[in-house]
């Protein structure tokens, strides 16, 4: 097969190649095209395209109006050669005569014809051990077979940002990578939509690793597990990222230390504490509070227990949890029937737990734990810059060291602008959908792993279902097209079906 000539190089310099498209082809924003030069193959990406003409402006002007206003079909000019299209590229990475690649250093000669990618060109990149498959490379809008893996293990542990505007794909593509790595870690899902286990459709219930955990409040499926948490559990620092104010975080304190885990029920109660005092408005908002967020009721010195929060029932539910999560499985919390609040109290709740565990694990030299991984719908809520400067909480804290201890997040967000960029660094692989708001661009292209800084109008470009990953662990930053999760799964499932049907058939 011919390679198809798409342009040719003529001007520029390192980080903004000039090269003239062949009239009988197109450029698109993001495509890759290669330029082969004295043994090398440089990979270059389009990243804005403008109109060229040998003619003057003026005359242009002029020409434009005659058609226009005058509708002349006189050709004034040959069209192939004066007029033409003209791209911007930069360099991405070389490869060597010896299939060795590294990043661009040099430039190609002028005039080196630019033809568009194929498959043949990808033999360099090659499959980790523990790979997570992300989607195929994708080139503009073409989507080359060609299956882009990343190193799960050290993805996972340096946590993961999956940025987009909505309607962009963030949950089809947060559903393939929970199919992926379902059975391999434990997945921990807070799922606000109740999206990702399938109650009605093609869902993580459909997985053959026999490893889904799916804990719901509401309408129990057969399998599922009943959400209820005994209160006696909670302890005041799980409350850290719900906005309670120094003095009330101040007295759930004293309370605890004065009264165990009965804390809360002694708060509500209107027991004393003997060893300090607080305002009795400060106390009695904070009753409130805790009586409206736990789904609380007293009245005939009895405190009845009306949501998932129980005085009785669920004292082993985070400990099976955090068993499950150890045990390489995906727990899914369906939180769709409860408020934003008791949702992170829930997420920080068992974070609290399985952290706290591994970081002992550590401390005994214990390191053949699996990776636990914790999935974050609207990270800003636990880790905006609003929130963090009242003061840190579990996410945070394993946001800046969990990969010491094998625990990581994956936080997602259409607003990665109100996520301090500290917290920003500490996110080594960005995974970047459709995002057309500037600064909410400018906020992932500066703390993107590689120098994306010419790829703002890329990123608004970006069709549904196509992303750009930034990763430490990857040369470059990587276009990709992610694979229609329902699709996927069915054609997936069908194999199965055929396997076990004809099992003398591979």
């Amino acid at each position: 097969m011919v390679n198809k000539i798409k342009g040719q190089l003529f001007s520029g310099r390192f980080d903004e190649l000039i090269a003239r498209q062949k009239s009988n082809c197109d450029f698109e924003i993001g495509e890759i095209l290669i330029a082969e030069d004295s043994d090398k193959k440089f990979f270059l990406q389009v990243y804005d395209l403008q109109y060229g003409s040998q003619i003057s402006q003026q005359n242009l002007e002029l020409i434009s109006g005659m058609i226009l206003e005058e509708n002349s079909s006189t050709e004034f000019i040959d069209s192939n050669i004066r007029n033409y299209k003209i791209a911007l590229l930069k360099p991405l990475i070389t490869i060597s005569k010896e299939s060795n690649s590294s990043l661009s250093k040099s430039l190609p000669s002028p005039f080196t014809y630019l033809r568009e990618i194929t498959a043949d060109d990808m033999t360099f990149i090659s499959k980790p051990e523990n790979s997570l498959f992300i989607g195929n490379l994708r080139s503009g809008s073409k989507e080359l077979d060609v299956p882009i893996y990343l190193d799960a293990k050290n993805v996972l542990t340096h946590h993961v940002l999956i940025t987009g505007t909505t309607g962009k794909g963030k949950s089809v593509l947060m559903k393939n990578i929970l199919w992926e790595l379902t059975g391999r870690i434990g997945l921990l899902v807070l799922d606000p939509h109740d999206e990702y286990y399938g109650r009605n459709n093609i869902g993580l219930k459909d997985s053959s690793s026999g490893k889904v955990v799916y804990y719901t409040s509401k309408n129990v499926p057969v399998g599922a597990r009943s959400l209820k948490i005994n209160i006696t559990i909670l302890r005041p620092s799980h409350f850290d990222c719900l906005g309670f104010s120094d003095a009330q975080e101040q007295a759930m304190n004293a309370y605890y230390r004065e009264y165990g885990n009965k804390w809360i029920e002694s708060i509500i109660i209107d027991k004393p504490l003997n060893y300090v005092k607080f305002n009795d408005a400060t106390v009695n908002v904070l009753k409130r509070r805790l009586m409206y967020l736990l789904d609380l009721e007293f009245y005939d010195s009895r405190l009845f227990c009306n949501g998932i929060f129980d005085m009785s029932a669920g004292e082993s539910t985070i400990e099976h949890i955090c068993n499950d999560l150890e045990n390489s499985k995906t727990v899914i919390i369906d939180t769709s029937n409860f408020s934003g609040q008791i949702e992170l109290l829930i997420g920080s709740l068992i974070a609290t737990e399985i952290f706290n565990k591994y970081k002992n694990y550590k401390m005994k030299g214990i390191n053949d734990k699996p990776i636990v991984n914790i999935v974050l719908e609207e990270a800003p809520r636990v880790l905006g810059k609003d929130v963090l400067d009242k003061g840190g909480n579990v996410f945070s804290s394993i946001a800046r060291e969990g990969r010491k201890f094998n625990v990581g997040l994956i936080a997602i967000t259409q607003l990665p602008s109100l996520i301090p960029r500290e917290i920003l660094a500490n996110i080594n692989t960005k995974i970047i959908l459709g995002t057309e708001m500037l600064l909410e661009r400018q906020a992932i292209i500066e703390s993107a792993s590689q120098d994306i800084s010419s790829d703002s109008r890329t990123i608004a470009a970006l069709d549904k279902g196509e992303c750009i990953i930034s990763s430490n662990f990857s040369k470059f930053a990587i276009p990709i097209k992610v694979p229609f999760f329902d699709e996927r799964v069915s054609k997936s499932l069908k194999k199965d079906d055929f396997k076990i049907n004809f099992p003398g058939l591979n």
